[in-house]
């Protein structure tokens, strides 16, 4: 049997808008995928503690209050420093081009603006996990 993806969707910031995290959290649910949401206003270690607690394979970002500049790239330099660094983040919210475009050179696997369909984000995720290096059998 294959094991479950597991998604930590994160609400980090000062944002209180979370109706689109809410919606991707239930898409990738329905798509068979273990989905942990965090709530609001949660600060990048927050976030980093618990994808570590829940062992997940996905962090997903959900910015609208424009600091996403700032709260991707700790979330990913703490993901490195807690020796998480294979976890794939995803972002999605109000992120000009420029920036999605910096953003995904420095590793983040996609981003997802307002209106992206849930079928889009379910599938860059089967494609991130597909592109992952296969763990070492014990």
């Amino acid at each position: 049997m294959e094991e479950k993806i597991r998604v930590l969707v994160a609400k980090p910031g000062l944002d209180g808008h979370d109706r689109g995290a809410r919606v991707v959290a239930a898409a990738l649910k329905d798509a068979g995928m273990e989905v942990i949401y965090t709530g609001l206003h949660q600060t990048p270690e927050a976030v980093v503690e618990a994808a570590i607690q829940e062992d997940v394979d996905v962090v997903g970002l959900s910015i609208l209050s424009g600091a996403h500049m700032t709260l991707v790239p700790r979330v990913q330099e703490l993901l490195r420093e807690a020796g998480a660094g294979d976890v794939a983040v995803f972002a999605g919210g109000i992120i000009p081009d420029a920036d999605a475009e910096t953003l995904k050179a420095g590793g983040v696997s996609a981003i997802f603006g307002p209106g992206t369909d849930t079928s889009e984000i379910v599938a860059a995720i089967h494609a991130a996990m597909a592109a992952r290096p296969a763990a070492p059998e014990s």
